[in-house]
Parts: structure tokens; sequence; C-alpha cells
């Protein structure tokens, strides 16, 4: 059976960079995958990317040596179950709010005796290249669950959250975080009570032995990241490179109207 890399950096203490597939495109997929980031992680909360398309994207992300994991668009047994059963190797739950439902996460995405998953399926031990006895037996050891940390509640009851078994990671979502507090939403910003909360969260997980990730919009803001002790860092997404790029040559040809491209 194949290994997570990138649950075993995390738990070595070792930074991992990947990006968000927000482009519900089997292709697109591909051609990131050949990219060189460790982790590709399928966007499901804000994207048309339907659970058929995100499996094929799995696949194909899995079989490019890539680990493909997916954002779930919200925290429900359901959401959590599916997309493991059809190959992805690990999950990103929003808006985790309370320890009662970092406890919920973990009992949808563990086996038996840490969680309560259920036991059904062939996708997901074909993307680990082996059969479904093992995989039962050794998938809590090669899963990654990530909680999302991006509201108020969440910095709040960081203690409590993160001390929770079973959780790899805490990835905060600045753009959320931002907003919770009354503010524009961004990937980055001066404010003092941003980053009071996001040093609290970085701190409250390695208390707990919960690596921490956060969303950045370059590779600047990723070293800095990692140099602060972050391990788990997404870089902007799959439509953010294309529509940087396609404005950087339409603005040095003198074309468009000047407006500010999207990063997420």
């Amino acid at each position: 059976m194949k290994t997570n890399p990138v649950r075993h950096k995390l738990k070595r203490g070792e930074a991992s960079f990947g990006t968000w597939l927000t482009l519900p495109d089997v292709f697109t997929a591909q051609l990131m995958s050949k990219m060189g980031f460790d982790w590709l992680t399928v966007e499901m909360e804000h994207t048309p990317t339907t659970i058929e398309m995100a499996g094929a994207n799995f696949a194909v992300v899995a079989n490019a040596g890539v680990v493909p994991l997916v954002r779930i668009p919200i925290n429900s047994v359901e959401n959590i179950k599916r997309v493991l059963d059809i190959g992805a190797w690990g999950i990103v739950v929003p808006m985790v709010n309370s320890r009662a439902e970092a406890v919920a996460v973990v009992e949808a995405a563990r086996y038996r005796p840490i969680g309560r998953r259920t036991i059904g399926g062939s996708l997901h031990c074909a993307n680990f290249d082996t059969d479904p006895s093992t995989y039962y037996a050794k998938a809590n050891d090669e899963i990654l669950v990530i909680i999302m940390a991006e509201h108020l509640d969440a910095v709040e009851r960081a203690d409590e959250i993160f001390s929770v078994p079973g959780i790899d990671a805490v990835f905060i979502g600045p753009n959320d975080l931002h907003a919770s507090m009354g503010l524009p939403p961004m990937f980055d910003s001066t404010n003092k009570q941003f980053n009071d909360a996001v040093e609290h969260i970085r701190v409250t997980a390695k208390k707990h032995g919960v690596a921490s990730g956060i969303h950045v919009v370059d590779a600047a803001q990723a070293q800095r990241r990692a140099k602060e002790g972050f391990q788990f860092i997404a870089v902007i997404s799959d439509a953010g490179f294309m529509m940087s790029k396609a404005k950087e040559v339409t603005s040095a040809l003198g074309l468009g109207a000047g407006k500010a491209v999207a990063k997420y």
C-alpha cells in the first residue's frame, strides 16, 4: 500500500506546499500534477465540481505521484465518507468552530477504534495501489485529516478544538477569518487582531502536536509562512495561476481595463 508522504512530512515537522484545484476539469488536474507540488486539493466548497469529477481528479493526481486532497462543502458524515471512499487521501473541513465539530470530523474520517467510518467501496484502495483489507487495516495511518480555523469562534476555542485526537493539521482560511472580524476579505494584512489570531492558532496547534497551515497568495508569502513555522501551505489556485499569468500578458500588451485579478 502506498504511504501518504504529506501526512508523514507534517508529523516530522516539515513544511509541505500545494494548491487548490478550483476548475472542474480533469485535464487541469493532470497538468497541475506535473508542476511539482506536494499535494493538490480539489475544491468542492465554492466550485461547481461534482462528486464524479472529484473522484476522477483524485485518480489523476494519485497516479501522478501527488497526494490528492479535497475540501468538502460542509462538515458532515456523508461528505467525508463519500470523498474518502472514492479515493481522496485526505480531507480539509471548513468552519470547524467547536470541539464537538472537530470530534465529528475524526469520527467520520477514521476507522475504529479511533473513529466510526463505515466499511465499503473499492476506489479508495485503488488509489493507494492496494486491496480493500489492507486499506481498512492501514487507512488510519495514511488519511490526512485537516480542519479549518476561519472564524473568531475557532480562535477563541482553539485549545479545546486542537486537543481532539486524530487531527493532523489546522488550516487557516484568511479571507473568512478577516470577514469574521468585520474586515474586508484578504489573504494577509497588517491588522493586529488578525495577526494575533493567526499566531495564536499556530502556537496552540503546536502545543497539541497539530501542524498548522494557511492559504497564501504567492511564493514569497509561502516562504515567509514556512519560516514562521507553518507546514501545510496552499498557494492560490489553478484559476489564480491562470488568471495572474494572463493578466501579466494582457497588461504588458496594454489590453484590458486594468482591474485587479482575483487570486483565489
